[in-house]
């Protein structure tokens, strides 16, 4: 059964489409990139927001990399990249977004804390270009989308939306509603998530969804498994893996979701819970500290090279 045109509409006094036309992802880093060309490949206009035309160029070196692994795995043909390519636009100019359906939120800053204000303020820059109708959402895992969309003059369209990594082959995103979220901008995100091919999990508003609230404990317990001298790293993934039947293991994950940004949840699920479980490990801490971000810098738990795990990152005795 096909859906009318006015499903896809945010009230009766909106234009009326059949489709989401372009979206805007505000931040492109690991996620950002994941989620636009995910975007484009549905047949969405992408428009991403960067800091500087630098940063723009080096992303679309990576989107193009990207690409071209999915073609050497029979996955995408020269044809498809180029008009999944042509599709996404990089800028560092808030006016080219004024017509864009949805806004995702995606930053990721490397400064301690909650970036609570840092997304506050995107929000709110973003609502001075964007239709007073245009649906916000947020990507973060632990803060509440309600604080983040507490200074926007309309609060109602606000709505989280939960990418897990990876995005690209992620089944699920979690899709939140705030205090003040209204229907059609909760059921817009909805169908987005559809139009996307991925199932919506629907869920109450709470500091770290589902997702992450069960994933940090995993980790953490892992690590104290390392610290114990139980076993090693690439035992203890290979058991989640084949005794479990996870995708990954907990080190290989914590290596894909970003040891600082993995770092940054346990804080702020600590912070607000107080529940041990969350408080992060000490090898998680020292990995930071040293520069050890997981996949996207080619050291975590593991070493990496062109995206291939190639051996574990630190000696076990290290992790003591």
């Amino acid at each position: 059964m096909s859906e009318s045109l006015e499903d896809f509409a945010l009230s009766k006094k909106i234009h009326k489409k059949g489709t989401i036309q372009k979206v805007c992802v505000i931040g492109c880093g690991n996620m950002g990139q994941e989620i636009s060309r995910l975007i484009s490949q549905h047949g969405m206009e992408v428009i991403f927001i960067e800091l500087s035309d630098e940063k723009i160029a080096e992303i679309y070196t990576e989107l193009e990399k990207q690409l071209d692994e999915s073609i050497n795995k029979w996955g995408l043909t020269e044809t498809e990249k180029k008009v999944i390519l042509s599709r996404i636009k990089g800028t560092t100019d808030y006016n080219l977004i004024r017509d864009v359906d949805l806004v995702i939120e995606t930053i990721n800053s490397r400064k301690p804390g909650t970036n609570l204000e840092m997304r506050k303020e995107v929000f709110n820059k973003v609502e001075e270009y964007v239709s007073p109708e245009t649906v916000l959402t947020s990507n973060n895992s632990t803060l509440m989308i309600s604080e983040i969309a507490s200074s926007l003059k309309h609060p109602e369209r606000a709505v989280g939306l939960h990418f897990i990594t990876p995005a690209s082959t992620v089944k699920i995103v979690e899709v939140v509603r705030g205090v003040e979220t209204n229907d059609t901008s909760y059921d817009f995100v909805i169908k987005f998530a559809k139009m996307i091919e991925k199932t919506p999990i629907t869920l109450h508003e709470s500091p770290g969804h589902i997702s992450s609230r069960l994933i940090v404990p995993l980790i953490n317990e892992a690590c104290d498994l390392i610290m114990e001298g139980v076993s090693s790293v690439q035992s203890i993934d290979l058991t989640m893996k084949m005794g479990y039947g996870l995708l990954y293991g907990p080190f290989e994950l914590a290596d894909r979701i970003g040891l600082d940004k993995l770092l940054k949840w346990m804080d702020n699920l600590y912070a607000e819970f107080g529940n041990q479980q969350y408080k992060p490990s000490p090898i998680i801490k020292r990995l930071v500290r040293a520069g050890y971000f997981g996949k996207k810098n080619g050291r975590g738990f593991y070493k990496y090279e062109r995206g291939k795990i190639i051996g574990q990152a630190i000696s076990a005795t290290e992790f003591k």
